[in-house]
């Protein structure tokens, strides 16, 4: 049971028109979107930065391969299961996703972006200069590599909600793999 009330039909008002933004794109709505919504502030912005990096230059795929590394990192079931099921529904492979999860991947281009993402996790972005040269000699640019680190601010946001208010895991479960 969540630490914090995951009833929508309580749900301020004011997340009332995002919650069916929401339902509409999932099909139903996710018990994270559901404990967030307790603040319209905080909805606001966690709906609005996916919509942001959907529409972003880096491939949902990569996107969700970067969150369930993240995911993992930080111990987020939650967020594990539901980037994996998005991640295959983004063309990733079960292999490519279960790969992400312990920050690899067969694709070296793709595998740079994971060493980065992962290392800003570590060292809490206390990344070197030669960092972020290693992901922009694999292909990435400026733009590119700033998006990165979005997608992990993104990705600790959500860790933290669902791990913070022990959120239930409405997606098919994925076990956490040691790193």
């Amino acid at each position: 049971m969540s630490y914090v009330n995951i009833d929508t039909a309580n749900a301020a008002q004011a997340s009332q028109e995002m919650l069916k933004q929401i339902h509409a794109a999932f099909g139903a709505t996710p018990n994270m979107f559901k404990a967030v919504s307790n603040s319209p502030a905080a909805l606001k912005s966690m709906w609005g930065s996916f919509g942001a990096l959907g529409a972003g230059s880096l491939s949902a795929r990569l996107g969700e391969q970067i969150a369930v590394a993240v995911a993992n990192r930080n111990r987020c079931e939650y967020c594990l299961a539901a980037h994996t099921a998005l991640g295959k529904s983004a063309g990733a492979s079960a292999d490519d996703m279960a790969s992400a999860q312990v920050g690899k991947s067969s694709d070296s281009k793709t595998q740079a972006a994971l060493t980065f993402a992962l290392k800003i996790v570590e060292e809490r972005a206390s990344v070197a200069q030669a960092d972020v040269e290693a992901v922009r000699k694999a292909g990435f640019n400026d733009g590119e590599i700033v998006e990165i680190v979005a997608h992990v601010a993104l990705n600790l946001f959500t860790n933290y909600v669902n791990v913070a208010f022990d959120v239930p895991v409405d997606f098919p479960k994925v076990a956490l793999k040691a790193v």
